[in-house]
């Protein structure tokens, strides 16, 4: 099973953190399983708590709904897998299968992408161009930009797939990885067009990674300069932190898969068990804080939870007079 021949792969095995003693995998797998659980508790309640407070319904919380629906999608297709593998012993992925969680990582780790430029969008109009943030920025606007930030990767992830599909897999079927992703699966293949595939990918990367990127950098910029020409010192603080949780979001997105691409590029290499960690790092740690941050650094949302607190505890002790 652990070498395919030419006729093709059945399945895969998800290698998981190869270094990591079986002593260990009890701590690790809870310390993943903890993890997922903040994902989902976290994320669902920001979409609850959005959906059913009416007076958030508005664009900017619009985008961070997306961001959690994003978020919990990405965390329930990657976790539950390699727990499984280290408290069920459950390493096998089936060829497909495993197809199948790399488009989804793709997409996925595209449409939030995309879904930071909608929001960096939004905080720009109102800051830059304010008086036509009204017309420009309504829930319906909103929603369709939103929209294209799930569509406009779909073609994109799906034909990189199909292209991967292509090869013939003739070396080990082990994925040096917690999950499957693009490189991971093509580094197992063989054949003349593997480096034509692998530089496609690449391309299509660079395309849902920089070109947003360019325009949040250019944005933060236009916004920075806006702030530094307010008179009104008061002024600056406030509306600087309506841009808050948005930076914060953003660095956790970008900073990190910048740094081990950088890198990759300068030649500074990584052992297999840092490289996985450091994978999962910059793929898992903003699905988890992302709703911390939406919380404690959004002041309308801090405001209505502290409200809903409140009216909770007086319940609470209306209650318990009687």
């Amino acid at each position: 099973m652990m070498i395919a021949n030419l006729t093709g792969m059945r399945s895969f095995l998800i290698l998981g953190f190869p270094g990591l003693s079986p002593k260990h995998y009890g701590p690790v797998s809870a310390l993943l399983f903890f993890i997922y659980l903040a994902i989902a508790i976290e994320n669902i309640f920001i979409l609850t708590f959005v959906i059913f407070e009416k007076s958030l319904q508005k664009p900017t919380y619009l985008v961070f709904c997306h961001l959690a629906l994003n978020d919990l999608t990405f965390g329930t297709l990657t976790l539950p897998r390699i727990i499984s593998k280290y408290w069920f012993g459950d390493s096998i992925i089936s060829f497909y299968g495993c197809f199948t969680q790399m488009f989804f990582v793709h997409y996925l780790g595209s449409v939030t992408s995309f879904m930071l430029l909608v929001m960096t969008l939004d905080r720009f109009i109102a800051i830059c161009i304010p008086l036509r943030y009204p017309v420009l920025m309504t829930n319906n606007i909103i929603s369709v930009l939103c929209g294209f930030a799930w569509f406009i990767p779909l073609p994109l992830v799906v034909a990189i797939v199909l292209h991967a599909l292509t090869l013939p897999f003739c070396k080990s079927n082990i994925i040096a990885q917690c999950y499957c992703d693009h490189i991971s699966i093509t580094s197992q293949a063989c054949g003349e067009n593997v480096k034509i595939v692998q530089v496609t990918a690449l391309c299509v990367a660079m395309i849902c990674l920089l070109l947003p990127l360019a325009f949040i950098v250019f944005s933060y910029i236009s916004i920075l300069v806006v702030i530094l020409k307010m008179s009104n010192a008061a002024g600056r603080k406030r509306t600087l932190s309506t841009c808050t949780p948005q930076i914060f979001i953003t660095c956790l997105f970008y900073l990190p898969r910048c740094f081990v691409y950088v890198s990759n590029t300068v030649g500074f290499s990584f052992s297999l068990d840092v490289r996985i960690f450091l994978i999962l790092w910059y793929s898992l740690l903003p699905a988890a804080v992302n709703p911390i941050i939406y919380c404690f650094k959004t002041q309308a949302i801090k405001q209505m939870l502290k409200k809903r607190l409140r009216k909770t505890k007086i319940g609470t002790k209306i209650q318990l007079s009687y």
